[in-house]
């Protein structure tokens, strides 16, 4: 538990609870929905990613026993390498909208036994968290999803101490492609593409993570970028696939695609990913992190 300077845990802790409600009241424009497949897929994303966030970690240094804030942390996301580095004598809180991701994460950090991991239900755009009471702050693939991402780049800067650092994992969709090329993929990536752009949610909105930050008062900021070439049987190969089966039935109800494009569609590329020799590459992944001014 995180408390202000001067003021007793138990009354920031009961305090943060009453707002738990009040969060849940306000609208969630996560792109991905929050429905039972897209919690599977997060679920794989902790797999999947964790070896690209434990290097960011670990280039990062982040100290045993500092106090860190984890925004969008889903279901488990990246909490248990964060309490590995801060060991049981830091802490970690986890921080996400939706109710049933809190309850997962949750249960994710109790299966492993991390006593140091809190996970509350909270609002990435106004966490309602006390200012300058971290030593650091962390987001995973949060910005690409939702709209206005200044704010939350904002709201998690202002948590950080003066000294402390803040890191960013972010993607920039340019070069997810498969090769072969197919005219499915295409159809489908640029439903998606049109779809997020009419919600003011931007898909290369890694590519411009560090001028916000910049402008948001960080520091001595590092970029290294990650990209990967996904081989037959790889969770992410068909994310694709994945996504749009999030999203399908939005696209029919808002006319980006009809329901009989979509099956046809989503078949020829279930069809093309089978084949062993089509090369899919991943998103540009972003890793960004940077130091608070003392």
């Amino acid at each position: 538990m995180i408390a202000e300077p001067g003021r007793p845990r138990t009354e920031v802790h009961a305090r943060d609870r009453r707002q738990d409600t009040e969060f849940a009241t306000v609208a969630d424009d996560y792109l991905l929905g929050r429905a039972q497949p897209e919690e599977q897929r997060l679920q794989r994303q902790i797999n999947d990613l964790g070896p690209d966030s434990a290097a960011q970690f670990d280039l990062i240094g982040i100290s045993p026993g500092e106090q860190v804030v984890d925004l969008g942390c889903g279901p488990g996301g990246v909490l248990h390498l964060l309490a590995e580095r801060v060991g049981p004598a830091g802490s970690v809180l986890g921080i996400d909208r939706s109710p049933h991701f809190v309850e997962q994460a949750r249960r994710f950090v109790a299966g492993r036994g991390l006593s140091q991991v809190e996970v509350r239900e909270g609002d990435a755009y106004d966490t309602r968290l006390p200012r300058s009471a971290f030593d650091g702050a962390h987001m995973r693939l949060v910005l690409v999803n939702v709209p206005e991402p200044e704010r939350i780049v904002r709201e998690m800067v202002s948590l950080v101490r003066p000294g402390g650092w803040v890191a960013s994992f972010e993607a920039d969709y340019l070069p997810h492609t498969c090769d072969p090329p197919l005219p499915a993929w295409h159809r489908l990536l640029e439903a998606y593409k049109a779809y997020s752009m009419a919600h003011g949610i931007d898909l290369f909105v890694g590519r411009r993570t560090h001028r916000m930050f910049r402008e948001a008062g960080v520091k001595d900021i590092c970029v290294v970028p990650v990209i990967h070439v996904y081989p037959p049987g790889h969770d992410r190969r068909p994310i694709l696939r994945d996504f749009i089966g999030n999203l399908s039935g939005r696209l029919v109800k808002e006319g980006f695609l009809t329901q009989r494009k979509i099956d046809e569609d989503m078949a020829a590329l279930e069809n093309h990913l089978s084949d062993p020799e089509v090369l899919v590459t991943s998103h540009l992944f972003y890793r960004l992190w940077g130091r608070m001014p003392l």
